[in-house]
């Protein structure tokens, strides 16, 4: 079984905690700590959101500002459309920013936020029904 982490940088763990909670996502407290919060996308799929002194342990070079510059995009699937819409909903209001206008690319529909650290994710919704 492989499974992936993705990690990305924080500079405050316990309100991304707070903002991701509020999405709907839960966290593995076995690989969570003061520097680290493991968050469950899928089965096999998690987040490690580092605080920034734990992430530069791990790389060499500087450590991006997702402010500055978009590092990396991620984009997960959604079950509707209006789970689209209610994800970007409770990203606002939880402190997210508007990125891009919602996308609507044939049978795909979309939306990017940005968290409180300045990362970019999407949710899109693809409609595999061919109607």
């Amino acid at each position: 079984m492989r499974m992936i982490f993705v990690n990305l940088p924080v500079k405050d763990l316990p309100a991304t905690r707070r903002f991701f909670n509020a999405l709907g996502f839960s966290f593995n407290e076995d690989f969570s700590d003061e520097t680290a919060a493991c968050m469950v996308v899928d089965e096999n799929i998690f987040v490690m959101h580092l605080t920034e002194e734990k992430f530069r342990q791990f790389v060499t070079g500087e450590v991006g500002d997702p402010e500055k510059a978009t590092q990396v995009l991620t984009c997960l699937s959604a079950s509707s459309r209006q789970e689209v819409d209610d994800v970007k909903a409770k990203a606002l209001a939880a402190g997210g920013r508007e990125w891009k206008p919602n996308m609507e690319f044939g049978p795909m529909y979309g939306c990017s936020f940005q968290d409180i650290n300045g990362n970019v994710w999407e949710f899109m919704h693809m409609d595999q029904s061919g109607g």
